[in-house]
């Protein structure tokens, strides 16, 4: 995905800002590339920065068509900005802390992405709720993720894990097809194909379908096809967890939400009373 121009970036706007000329300022900023066309922003939400008074997160969303040589491609990203009076940054961080708020500030989780096709292990009523974004190709995912869900799936009254695909298509091109797999499989009646995701050994840059499919299904005693993974019930709780993830703010794996917010240690969890 195409990053925005460093002009853009290192702007600084003079104005005392209101929704509305946060967007005005972005739209001109971006517009003005002759590459960029169709463009689209949106504020998603605000959020007060802790430790910075006067200081705001704003989560946008940009839509645009770019041109690259004779292609054309649509992106679909999001980003933060910071606002504070008449002042707009593309990074914020706190000098005494050295903490950079781009890393650890999100939208707060929302509600509506708690659904019980995400629902991985624990009572939908525990008394914590954890998200869990993750591709299971990420190396720091294979060592974290199966570690955290089979401590959790331990206590079901303390831990409801909600876990969401988030192939990194661009790093590991294979985990699309074997994260439609899981679902396919799931879908089908296999039990916690997910965690067994992150045993599989695959070539991480394999883009052929049945190649990536022969693996899982050897692997998992399945026979899971190519049009099991484009059946319309995989893609839309495939196409639902990216939806999730670009409203979160999702940009890297593992990123892990404790009780709708951002945790950005990924260990909370280790720090309940459990039941």
């Amino acid at each position: 995905m195409p990053k925005l121009s460093a002009t853009l970036l290192l702007s600084v706007s003079l104005f005392a800002a209101t929704d509305a000329e946060v967007v005005a300022f972005l739209k001109k900023g971006i517009g003005n590339n002759p590459n960029i066309s169709n463009l689209q922003i949106d504020v998603n939400g605000k959020k007060n920065v802790p430790n910075m008074s006067g200081w705001q997160a704003y989560f946008v969303n940009i839509e645009a068509d770019v041109k690259q040589g004779k292609d054309t491609r649509h992106i679909n990203q999001n980003g933060t900005y910071f606002v504070s009076g008449n002042v707009i940054a593309p990074e914020l961080i706190n000098l005494k802390s050295g903490e950079r708020y781009n890393d650890t500030i999100a939208p707060d989780f929302s509600n509506t992405f708690y659904t019980k096709a995400n629902l991985i292990s624990g009572d939908a009523n525990a008394e914590n709720k954890i998200a869990i974004f993750s591709d299971p190709l990420c190396p720091f995912c294979r060592r974290y993720v199966p570690e955290a869900l089979a401590y959790m799936a331990k206590y079901p009254k303390s831990f409801a894990v909600y876990y969401y695909h988030f192939p990194l298509a661009g790093l590991h091109p294979a985990s699309v097809t074997l994260t439609k797999a899981a679902i396919a499989a799931e879908q089908n009646g296999t039990d916690n194909a997910v965690l067994g995701l992150y045993k599989l050994d695959i070539n991480a840059n394999e883009t052929n379908d049945q190649k990536i499919l022969d693996v899982f299904n050897k692997a998992f005693g399945t026979k899971v096809t190519v049009a099991d993974i484009r059946r319309s019930s995989v893609v839309k709780q495939f196409e639902s967890d990216q939806n999730a993830a670009r409203s979160m703010m999702v940009a890297g794996t593992p990123t892990v939400f404790f009780n709708g917010q951002k945790d950005s240690s990924k260990n909370k969890y280790k720090e309940i009373k459990v039941k």
